[in-house]
């Protein structure tokens, strides 16, 4: 009976093999011989409450009242009674740091977790911006080359077109001179010829010279119909037309030009500033998005750290098994039976101190 009541083996049955405690009633039985009445009674009593609160300290001592002298038994009963307030003691105290730590370690977790969600979504948002602040540079660096094209194309036409321009003025007004002075001398030809006409017919017969169709004296073609003044007239008129013409297409021409290059520059003016805000803006975007980053970085450090605060602390303060309370209760069971085990040894009420 001591073998079996023994820490080997009682200690290791209670430990290991759950149904032990059911076979303590027997193994006291088989003993009663070598036990006192109390003893018994305190025995049959502490087995009977271990059952009840399915306590293995209870069955424990139940096993050692049954093994241990009677003197032994009731100082081991108050020595666990003090243990067990001691325990709870301790894991009261241990109990407030744990729910110290989780509270601290649950709004840490949940402060740095919804960092890390609007940092996350920052940080989309700021790539999509630079993303499209990018696009809009590209754009309007290519729609600048374009206009820069058109205005260049537009200068060589219009220096092309003036310089044509003034080139056909120059001609006509040239010609026109010309003609004009070819008019005078034909006219003064014309005006002489009818005067020389008889000077010259004295000197010889006009068929010497004239042609055979001549029988009077030639006066050359200024009075007749389609002669060659009016012939040049026509042509000086043409002339004239050409010059007033390409004047008045130029002077369209270089208006138009003007309006073009004022739009043109105003609307390269405007590209250019809203190239440069937009550039800025990038610029700016593109700091923040580093900053995030970097914020995000560490944000997530001390989330990841918090984590593995947790699962450390989880073990002993979340992951135990049984609840506190439940603890907390089946101690108190046991203490209560440890009491009333003490008035069972003593036949009187014990007064302990917790």
């Amino acid at each position: 009976m001591e073998i079996v009541g023994s820490k080997d083996v009682a200690g290791a049955g209670e430990k290991h093999l759950p149904q032990f405690v059911q076979t303590r009633p027997a193994l006291a039985q088989l003993r009663s011989n070598t036990l006192s009445p109390v003893q018994r009674q305190l025995a049959d009593f502490l087995a009977e409450r271990a059952k009840d609160t399915n306590s293995a300290l209870l069955a424990q001592v139940a096993q050692q009242v049954a093994a241990n002298p009677f003197g032994k038994v009731k100082k081991m009963i108050k020595d666990l009674i003090s243990k067990l307030v001691q325990e709870a003691t301790e894991e009261a105290e241990h109990k407030g740091w744990c729910d110290t730590e989780l509270t601290t370690n649950q709004q840490t977790r949940d402060k740095k977790t919804e960092e890390v969600n609007v940092l996350n979504s920052e940080i989309e948002d700021l790539t999509a911006t630079i993303a499209q602040l990018t696009q809009d540079l590209a754009d309007l660096t290519q729609a600048l080359k374009e206009l820069a094209d058109d205005m260049s194309a537009e200068t060589a036409e219009r220096n092309a077109n003036k310089a044509k321009n003034g080139q056909t003025v120059s001609d006509a007004k040239a010609a026109q001179t010309a003609v004009e002075d070819a008019m005078a001398v034909l006219k003064d030809f014309y005006a002489k010829a009818a005067e020389a006409t008889a000077f010259a017919q004295q000197k010889q017969s006009p068929g010497e010279d004239a042609p055979e169709t001549f029988d009077e004296g030639y006066t050359g073609m200024g009075t007749s119909g389609g002669n060659v003044v009016d012939f040049l007239e026509v042509i000086l008129t043409d002339f004239s037309r050409l010059e007033s013409e390409t004047s008045t297409d130029e002077a369209m021409e270089s208006d138009e030009f003007k309006n073009f290059m004022f739009e043109s520059e105003k609307d390269q003016a405007l590209k250019e500033n809203d190239m440069k805000h937009k550039q800025e803006k990038k610029t700016q975007k593109e700091s923040a998005l580093h900053s995030s980053e970097e914020e995000l970085k560490l944000t997530q450090e001390a989330l990841d750290k918090a984590n593995a605060y947790y699962e450390k602390l989880k073990p002993t303060c979340v992951d135990s098994g049984i609840t506190y309370e439940e603890r907390v209760k089946r101690r108190e069971a046991e203490m209560q039976s440890m009491q009333e085990a003490l008035k069972i040894l003593s036949g009187t009420d014990v007064d302990v101190k917790f």
